[in-house]
């Protein structure tokens, strides 16, 4: 049941892609994306069905969301290139640490810390925000945020294969 509700996030995301951006219908889709991100471990846990398999399952549904908001949401944003080249900076880290658990362990690590969950649940409220706060600050906590996750992902990674 689980990973049926993480497969519904990817097909929420995938019909975004067919939305007009910040539309009723957008906003419908991106949060029942939303919730499904949020449901999807619980129900795992409750029905004793927690798996690798779901874990990675989860992750590239945060991927496919993250993926399709960036191609339906950077062409009507004005993103500040101090904002593109931090977003880089943290993408660098974290594909270092994807590298780099797979070097030390020889599969894909994939943790799910509590700084990665705060870190996605400031990045789903983000867009919401969009209409009454300027991109620029709110895009500033969620990197700020982020750099810390992808610092602290890379030194647990190290740590925890040693």
């Amino acid at each position: 049941m689980a990973n049926l509700i993480t497969c519904i996030r990817i097909v929420c995301s995938i019909a975004l892609l067919f939305c007009p951006v910040f539309s009723p219908a957008f906003y419908a889709l991106y949060i029942a994306a939303g919730v499904t991100d949020m449901i999807d471990g619980a129900v795992a846990r409750k029905t004793g069905t927690v798996s690798e398999f779901g874990a990675k399952l989860d992750t590239t549904a945060d991927f496919v969301l993250v993926v399709v908001c960036l191609i339906r949401l950077l062409p009507v944003l004005h993103v500040p290139a101090w904002l593109i080249i931090w977003i880089v900076v943290i993408a660098v880290i974290k594909a270092f640490n994807l590298i780099s658990g797979y070097v030390m362990q020889k599969e894909t690590v994939v943790l799910h810390t509590a700084m990665n969950k705060v870190t996605g649940l400031l990045l789903f409220v983000l867009p919401l925000t969009l209409t009454f706060l300027d991109l620029k600050y709110g895009g500033a906590v969620v990197s700020t945020v982020a750099t810390f996750a992808a610092i602290q992902e890379g030194l647990l990674i190290k740590t925890e294969t040693k």
